[in-house]
This record gives structure tokens, C-alpha cells and sequence, in this order.
């Protein structure tokens, strides 16, 4: 070997050894970053789930809206645009808004915890599901996008019992519980297991609770064509109106959607409310209360 190859090799040695370098780098601060990333998520799930360190709001609510079902014949396009529609409207009226579309299992659980945690003695707290919904041994149960379910013991493994989330908002004393469930149709797993949908069942009601089903149990609905479902379609006229005391923009609600129906979908209000629930505070109020703060 000559001078000139040894030098040219020698180079070559030199200059493969520091991409191996570089690379060896790249790697480990993307480990890191993976690392920190994870870290973080933990953390944050954490401060979800024991509410040691999130602020107790006074008004929250957890809107879910699933549409896109691997089992289903097409999308629920309806649920997804009146989860948004909703939070929309509820984000202008001062509440605290988790959003969750299209949530699988974990989602719809780690959702309830961060609205765990956000709950104190004052709150009023708000659960939204649009989506399809299964009774289970007389409780009713949201279903998450990647329920496997063939049998009816899945559906109390995979689904998220509406009861269970009400009672997480009574066992963090909650002042106010309210609920909009639009469930009630027709979906492709009961026909694996009952020859026809039966519907929720009877939603057991908290004390100091206001809900509103979008059937009477043990009624499915089938989607329309519009852009929302009609449930919701009246809810937000409802929510229009100048008088917007929770329980008259419920029943309002129920009786429009049941005329615009002919009969056909009427929907279910259960109410323990021993209080006026507005959905909008006093404007005067809160402008008193920001002026307080201020000073």
C-alpha cells in the first residue's frame, strides 16, 4: 500500500467514525425527548387524576363525540358536528371544556378523570355523549370506537356506564350533575347478541341532577340526514332563547323535538334539581365578581 491509499483510508476511517458519532447522538437525544415526552404525559395524568394541583372550575363539562365506528356501515357524521356545535355554545357560556371525538376506551376513561378533576363542592358539571349507547343488565352504556363487542358481557367491559360518570361527579360533590345523552340508536353490535336494539334503559338520577335523553327507554332513534341531530338542533334553538334556566331549555327541547317528529322521537327529561341552573350566569353577577377580583 502506498503513502497516498494509507492517507486516503485513513480518512475515510476517521470520517465514518464521526457520522457514527453523529448518529449515535441523534439517537440518544431523541430517546431523551421520547423519554421527556412520556414523562410529561404521565405527569400530566397524574394532576388529572388526583386533583391536587388542577383548579376546581365552577362550571365544566366533558363533550364526547364518536362517529367513526370500524363495526358500523358508515360514520355517525351527526355526532362529531353536535359535539362541536355543543362545546361551542357551552365554551361561550363560561363553562370549561374537555372535547374528546372519536374517543376509544382509554380516551373516554382518562376524559373522566381530567373532569374529575376539575370538580369541587361549587361546580356545576356537565356530561355530553353523542354516539351509539347499549343497555346492560337495566344501565345504560356509552360506547367507545374500538369496543369489541359480540356478546353482552362485553359491553359492561368495553362501555363507559353513563351512571359511573355520575357518580364520579357525586363523589366529588358536585353541586350541580348534568347530562345530554343522544344514544338511542339502532348499532350494529346487539344484533350479535339480541334480535333487535333495545334502546337505554332508565337513567338513574343523582340528587341535584338534570337529564336529558334524546328517546324514551327502550326507543331507537335513526340518524337523519341533517347536519345535527334533531335533538340537537332544538337544544340549540333552546339555548337561543332569552329564558335559559336548565330545566326550561330541557323541556322546551323535548316538546319541539317531539312536534317536529310527529310523535315519533320524544325524548326523556329526569330531573332531582332542588335549584334554578342557568346556563349562562348573570351578566350583573358576573361583572361583580370581576370587579372583585380586580380589586
Amino acid at each position: 500500500m502506498t503513502l497516498g491509499q494509507f492517507r486516503v483510508s485513513h480518512r475515510s476511517v476517521m470520517l465514518a467514525a464521526v457520522l457514527v458519532g453523529m448518529v449515535s447522538l441523534a439517537i440518544g437525544a431523541h430517546a431523551a425527548l421520547n423519554k421527556r415526552s412520556l414523562e410529561v404525559a404521565k405527569a400530566l395524568d397524574a394532576e388529572d387524576t388526583t386533583g391536587s394541583i388542577a383548579v376546581k372550575r365552577a362550571r365544566v363539562a366533558l363533550v364526547i363525540g364518536n362517529g367513526h365506528y370500524p363495526d358500523a356501515n358508515r360514520p355517525l357524521k351527526q355526532s362529531i358536528n353536535d359535539a362541536r356545535a355543543f362545546a361551542a355554545v357551552l365554551r361561550r357560556d363560561g363553562f370549561d371544556v374537555i372535547m374528546v371525538e372519536d374517543a376509544d376506551k382509554e380516551d373516554m376513561h382518562r376524559a373522566v378523570r381530567r373532569l374529575q378533576s376539575k370538580i369541587g363542592p361549587d361546580t356545576t358539571a356537565l356530561l355530553f355523549f353523542s354516539g351509539f349507547g347499549i343497555q346492560s343488565d337495566r344501565e345504560s352504556y356509552m360506547i367507545p370506537v374500538d369496543a369489541r363487542i359480540w356478546r353482552e358481557a362485553d359491553v359492561r367491559r368495553d362501555g363507559l356506564s353513563i351512571e359511573t360518570v355520575l357518580r364520579a361527579m357525586k363523589e366529588r360533590a358536585a353541586k350541580v350533575k348534568l347530562a345530554v345523552i343522544d344514544a338511542s340508536r339502532r348499532n350494529p353490535y346487539e344484533r350479535r347478541f339480541r334480535s333487535y336494539s333495545h334502546g337505554l334503559a332508565p337513567i338513574n338520577v343523582p340528587d341535584n341532577a338534570l337529564i336529558l335523553s334524546s328517546a324514551t327507554p327502550g326507543r331507537v332513534v335513526d340518524e337523519s340526514g341533517g347536519q345535527y341531530s334533531p335533538l340537537m338542533v332544538e337544544l340549540l334553538k333552546s339555548l337561543g332563547q332569552p329564558d335559559r334556566n336548565a330545566e326550561t331549555v330541557f323541556s322546551r327541547t323535548r316538546t319541539a323535538v317531539s312536534r317536529a317528529s310527529e310523535g315519533k322521537q320524544v325524548p326523556t327529561v329526569s330531573s332531582s334539581l332542588v335549584q334554578d341552573v342557568p346556563f349562562k350566569p348573570d351578566a350583573a353577577v358576573a361583572s361583580r365578581k370581576d370587579a372583585a377580583a380586580i380589586n
